[in-house]
């Protein structure tokens, strides 16, 4: 079959393969991919910014397609159903935190950018009926992030005010459609007007420049603070986030894109009452809330772009420039 795998001695570092079907266990099913879509850890791996990349890996977290064969202890109706896969792998029993053998499909597991892939059959659910193959293959990892960050870490509420940062990734945009869809008044901020633009589309009240020095205190005079805000970026931009939140408000933190904050407000946050919170991807049951709400809402992923799955270059540099609105599928061959 074909895959996109990881051979970081090219110089692309990525690069179509012929690998074998895998051996399915008694309890896996093997997936028939239909699309898939990347991610920024498929771009961190490919510029070898995790431990313990091996060459070969299939890339891949987010996927669809149709069960093509099922493990011996598998119920064989699952034969010809259409599924999306859940990439979160092992959370454990503690709904609290991931346990230590936590990890995420696609490295170092072979993933999802492959004709077929093999996973666990507790990792497959049914597609929801008004996604297509697109859209569903962008829903997992991003939705899965976004609903925990957002309804299970930040408690949002009907009338909440929400910041949510950096809008046009993935996970971003799943905030937004998230709480948007639990009654919240969401903002955002980006760098690209085109993408606030799109935000507004979506039903944002407004958006910020967060390349304005003074954006935090534009958003403050127009909101009067935001009771919850997401943001995957830390650095020194918490100082502003810090100077937005409402007294006794919640920042949820899902990655530091730019590192650690030189300074950290320590007077204000407790004085403040201002709690900060951690989140990463989630448990079995954050995925099966998330997709009753993608189904109950009628909720769609913004697609981006689709690319063919020979132009899997193009569309991992697209990613690691940052040009995207939305999620970047790639159309798997058939």
């Amino acid at each position: 079959m074909k895959a996109i795998t990881l051979n970081l001695e090219l110089l692309d570092k990525i690069e179509l393969s012929d690998i074998d079907l895998p051996d399915l266990g008694s309890n896996d099913v093997l997936v028939h991919v239909k699309a898939a879509a990347i991610n920024h850890r498929d771009e961190w791996c490919r510029q070898g910014l995790y431990p313990n990349l091996k060459n070969g890996v299939v890339l891949g977290s987010d996927g669809a397609g149709t069960i093509a064969e099922v493990g011996a202890e598998v119920d064989s109706s699952w034969v010809g159903k259409e599924v999306i896969i859940n990439p979160a792998m092992n959370w454990g029993d503690d709904q609290r935190v991931q346990s230590k053998d936590f990890k995420i499909l696609g490295m170092p597991d072979n993933g999802t950018l492959a004709e077929y892939v093999k996973v666990p059959v507790d990792r497959v659910h049914l597609k929801p009926d008004h996604l297509n193959w697109a859209e569903s293959a962008g829903l997992p990892l991003g939705g899965l992030t976004a609903y925990r960050a957002v309804c299970v870490q930040g408690q949002v509420q009907k009338g909440n005010k929400v910041l949510v940062t950096g809008f046009g990734g993935g996970v971003a945009q799943f905030a937004v459609q998230f709480a948007l869809a639990n009654g919240a008044k969401v903002y955002v901020n980006s760098s690209k007007a085109e993408k606030i633009k799109k935000a507004k589309e979506l039903g944002v009240e407004n958006g910020f420049d967060y390349t304005d020095d003074n954006w935090s205190d534009i958003a403050s005079e127009e909101t009067g603070g935001f009771d919850l805000i997401i943001d995957s970026a830390m650095g020194d931009t918490l100082d502003h986030l810090i100077k937005v939140i409402k007294p006794g408000g919640r920042i949820v933190f899902y990655g530091a894109t730019k590192g650690n904050p030189k300074e950290f407000q320590a007077r204000k946050v407790f004085w403040n009452q201002i709690q900060l919170i951690g989140s990463t991807m989630g448990s079995d049951l954050d995925f099966e809330q998330m997709l009753a709400l993608v189904k109950g809402k009628n909720i769609v992923p913004v697609i981006d772009k689709i690319f063919k799955m020979g132009d899997f270059v193009q569309a991992f540099d697209r990613m690691k420039e940052g040009l995207q609105t939305g999620k970047i599928v790639i159309r798997i061959l058939q």
